[in-house]
């Protein structure tokens, strides 16, 4: 069993490595390096639990400001993408039922994210593989000046899943690993 450090740091291997190293996220570095974002590591198995936590994660961006934003990880549940999944609508009804739609969105990453319509090996997938399941809450209000200052952020998708499949999966595992492998 990983503790909450070494997954902590395995992720942050991740992004550093991928999602930052690769600009998959033009807005990451920013946050990493004043280091603003939130790692939070949820060992709860069952959803009721997980979504309770999720809601804490939230009640603790509303009392802390100088936190930008927060990567929640999950090192025991949701290991089955497809439980994922589910996890990712409850957690969005949870937005809208504690009135959060306005002020914070949720992006996903998973060791077996696979986009609808995409074949599982496709390079593609590995703008949101992570070495956990792990829910980014964003500011709202931060992505919105975000996208006003940088120019047309619709591209970025298009262009992460054009450097993706240029690196090729193979590549891009070897990346993961390196910080999942990472003692």
């Amino acid at each position: 069993m990983n503790s909450h450090e070494q997954i902590i740091q395995q992720t942050q291997c991740w992004l550093k490595s991928t999602i930052i190293g690769l600009n998959f996220c033009p807005f990451a570095n920013q946050e990493f390096t004043k280091k603003t974002i939130r790692y939070s590591v949820c060992e709860d198995i069952d959803l009721e639990s997980s979504l309770h936590t999720l809601a804490e994660e939230f009640q603790h961006l509303d009392n802390h400001a100088d936190t930008e934003t927060c990567l929640l990880i999950f090192s025991h549940s949701v290991e089955n993408f497809d439980d994922f999944l589910e996890l990712i609508d409850y957690a969005n009804q949870l937005l809208d039922d504690l009135g959060y739609r306005s002020t914070y969105q949720l992006a996903h990453f998973h060791p077996q994210y696979c986009f609808d319509g995409v074949e599982t090996e496709d390079a593609s997938n590995y703008t949101n593989r992570s070495p956990y399941p792990t829910l980014h809450i964003i500011r709202e209000e931060s992505l919105q000046k975000a996208i006003e200052n940088y120019p047309d952020t619709a591209e970025i998708p298009n262009t992460n899943i054009k450097l993706a499949r240029k690196l090729d999966a193979e590549k891009l595992q070897s990346l993961l690993d390196e910080c999942i492998n990472r003692k």
